[in-house]
C-alpha cells in the first residue's frame, strides 16, 4: 500500500492537515467549534457509507448534501473565510515566506516609548475605574472602522488617551484606534463578538474588543468600568486581569 508513497504524498498530507488545523483554529476563535466538528463527523460518515460500505440509497442521499455543501459552508463560515483570505494577503503572511527565503539576522531596535504611554494611561484609567477600549492595528487595515468615529491622527500621549476616555468626553463610549505611533481615531464602533463562551459578567466593551480580534489581527486593551481590571484580547482570546508588565510585553510581542 505504501510502496509508492513519496515525498510529494507526504507534502500533500501535510498541507491538508495544516489547512484543517488552521480552519479549526479559526472556528475555535469565533466559537463555532461544535459546528466544525459536526461537519467533520458528517464527512466521515459520508465516506464510510458511500465509499467503504457502498450503501447506494443512503449514499445517494448524502451525496446530495455534499453537492450543496460548498455553498452552505460559504454561508456559515463567511466571516472566517474572509479573515483567512485577508490574512493570506497580509504583510504578516509574506513576512514569514520572506524570512524562509532570505534569512535576516539584523534586528534593529524599535522605538517602544509610545507603548509606555499606553500602559501608563491604562494604569491611570484602571485606578480611576474609567472604561476604555484601545485597538492597536496589526497588519490588516482598520480603515473601515476608523470611518465610524472621529479622525484624530495625533501623537500618542497618556494625557490624551485619558482625556478621550474621560466620562464626560463625547468619545469615551467608542473605541480608540492606534496605528503605528499615532492615535488615528476615537469613538469608533467595533463588531460585537457572538462567542457564547464569553463570561456573563463581561459587557459590550469586552464583546466589542473580542469581536475586532476575530475579524482582524489587531491587539486590544479593555479597561473595565466596573472592576478597573485590564483585559488584553488577541486572536479571539481574552487575557483577564493583566498587570502593567504583562501588558507591555503583550503589546510588543510579535
Amino acid at each position: 500500500m505504501f510502496e509508492h508513497f513519496g515525498i510529494k504524498d507526504f507534502i500533500d498530507i501535510f498541507l491538508v492537515a495544516s489547512l484543517f488545523y488552521y480552519l479549526f483554529k479559526m472556528v475555535k476563535i469565533s466559537g463555532m467549534r461544535p459546528l466544525f466538528i459536526g461537519i467533520v463527523v458528517f464527512l466521515a460518515i459520508w465516506l464510510l457509507v458511500a465509499r467503504v460500505f457502498e450503501m447506494v440509497l443512503l449514499g445517494s442521499i448524502l451525496d446530495q448534501f455534499v453537492n450543496i455543501g460548498l455553498i452552505l459552508l460559504v454561508i456559515l463560515f463567511q466571516d472566517e473565510i474572509r479573515r483567512f483570505l485577508m490574512s493570506l494577503g497580509s504583510k504578516k503572511g509574506w513576512k514569514f515566506v520572506s524570512k524562509l527565503l532570505i534569512p535576516n539576522n539584523n534586528n534593529p531596535q524599535k522605538d517602544t516609548s509610545y507603548v509606555t504611554s499606553i500602559v501608563f494611561a491604562c494604569m491611570n484609567l484602571a485606578k480611576s475605574k474609567i472604561g476604555a477600549l484601545i485597538v492597536i492595528q496589526g497588519d490588516l487595515q482598520l480603515s473601515l472602522y476608523e470611518q465610524t468615529g472621529e479622525i484624530i491622527n495625533a501623537d500618542i500621549s497618556s494625557r490624551l488617551i485619558e482625556n478621550i476616555f474621560f466620562k464626560n468626553s463625547p468619545l469615551h463610549d467608542g473605541a480608540m484606534i492606534i496605528v503605528g505611533k499615532k492615535i488615528k481615531a476615537a469613538g469608533c464602533i467595533m463588531p460585537i463578538s457572538q462567542n457564547p463562551n464569553i463570561p456573563k459578567h463581561m459587557g459590550l466593551r469586552h464583546r466589542a474588543g473580542l469581536g475586532i480580534t476575530q475579524e482582524t489581527d489587531a491587539k486590544v486593551i479593555i479597561v473595565s468600568e466596573e472592576t478597573g481590571r485590564i483585559t488584553f484580547a488577541e486572536e479571539g482570546r481574552l487575557k483577564i486581569n493583566v498587570n502593567p508588565e504583562e501588558l507591555q510585553q503583550l503589546i510588543l510581542a510579535e
